[in-house]
């Protein structure tokens, strides 16, 4: 079974009911889809969503690849998988990639700035965040993005907490992302809600998460074949 459901179609209004708040909104930088191969889950966002993911490029370094689709002008999804001309690094390839039997909604990324302190301020508030370092990537036409962000290979409530990143003076990759998807609205599930929103509330973040088995993350999005809620 897939880690996704398409919505049914909603009378007028509706997606304005399930709308998170722009205050969580503004906040994500982008989520991550990780998938045991790259083509598969573009082809199931594709069949999900009704948009084909544009091409990202190879992360140097990190085994990995990705393509994107747009959520918003600052925002996107980015679909990341292994990349197969590059070795899996010694520690493993980040978001549990090489673990995976099917694409799922495994993280998300938050807007960040000045990296190093608001680490140090987040551990002293008893949350303990990567260590910031340097990413980069070449997009098709030639142009490198760079990046700092807090290693996401910290993982904090399995996923549910963010990693933050500072695009500094790259281009935002959303402009280039494929258009035509929205994202409407963003919640989280764990087997210690308490725990993982007194995380997120450390972070002064507040997004909305439920009690289930298993941790996870939901979005809600708004596409070409109607809202979809992703996993």
């Amino acid at each position: 079974m897939w880690p996704m459901t398409r919505a049914a179609a909603a009378p007028a209004g509706t997606v304005q009911a399930k709308r998170s708040p722009p205050q969580l909104l503004n906040r994500v930088d982008h989520l991550v889809y990780a998938t045991p191969d790259l083509e598969l889950g573009i082809e199931r966002i594709h069949e999900v969503l009704g948009i084909r993911a544009a091409t990202g490029g190879s992360h140097p370094g990190r085994g990995t690849r990705n393509a994107l689709v747009a959520l918003g002008t600052t925002s996107y999804l980015e679909i990341i998988g292994p990349d197969p001309d590059q070795p899996a690094p010694a520690g493993g390839r980040p978001f549990r990639i090489d673990a995976l039997k099917a694409p799922a909604l495994v993280a998300w990324a938050a807007k960040g700035q000045k990296l190093d302190a608001l680490a140090a301020d987040a551990k002293t508030r008893g949350v303990a965040l990567g260590p910031v370092v340097d990413g980069s990537r070449k997009r098709p036409d030639g142009v490198t993005l760079a990046w700092r962000y807090t290693d996401p290979r910290t993982v904090v409530a399995e996923g549910v907490v963010p990693f933050f990143i500072d695009w500094g003076a790259s281009p935002h990759p959303a402009r280039t992302a494929a258009a035509g998807a929205t994202l409407v609205a963003l919640r989280a599930e764990h087997p210690n809600p308490a725990r993982a929103r007194a995380a997120l509330a450390a972070l002064g973040i507040d997004l909305p998460v439920a009690r289930a088995r298993r941790a996870g993350l939901v979005a809600t999005i708004e596409s070409p074949k109607g809202l979809v809620d992703i996993r």
